[in-house]
């Protein structure tokens, strides 16, 4: 009798402790962000450790822009940058304390339906003010002909743009 109270008593702490495992959410996520003001570099390239920092239970380009701002701008966040939800989703108001509207944003290259696009560990956020009024700056990036470099070795860069036409499609 013994032994099965002692035997079913370690049972319930390992169920317990797999429970309380199973549980566990990973607080936060790393991407690399690059921010750009009218043409400056202000931000190039920062591991950024991202929070949920609004709770809905995904790391987003708005929470990754939110650490990235806490991390690096003075005065923070609440005084570099913010965002809102409109009846077209989330939009930004604030970068780098620019409340211009003239923002851009993109994810490993490519182009956001919202701030509310999730990210994950080793994604790359480029957001930018843009330099013109017209909006007609171009979003350049290398792509790379090799995932993995050697010393020495050969690769091939190739200049990627990306923009929109005279009728806002991108390009």
């Amino acid at each position: 009798m013994k032994r099965t109270l002692t035997l079913i008593t370690t049972l319930c702490l390992l169920l317990s402790l797999l429970a309380i495992g199973a549980s566990a959410q990973k607080n936060h996520t790393i991407v690399t962000v690059t921010i750009a003001v009218k043409g400056e570099l202000v931000a190039t390239q920062i591991s950024v450790p991202v929070e949920d920092i609004d709770g809905d239970g995904v790391f987003t380009i708005n929470d990754a822009l939110y650490c990235a701002h806490e991390q690096v701008y003075e005065g923070g966040a609440n005084a570099g940058y913010s965002s809102y939800t409109s009846e077209y989703g989330l939009s930004m108001s604030k970068l780098w304390g620019d409340e211009s509207g003239a923002f851009g944003y993109y994810l490993n290259n490519a182009s956001c339906m919202s701030l509310a696009d999730p990210v994950k560990d080793g994604d790359y956020v480029t957001a930018f003010v843009y330099a013109n009024s017209d909006w007609s700056d171009v979003y350049t990036y290398f792509d790379i002909s090799a995932k993995t470099l050697e010393l020495g070795q050969e690769i091939t860069l190739t200049l990627m743009a990306a923009g929109y036409d005279e009728n806002w499609n991108p390009i």
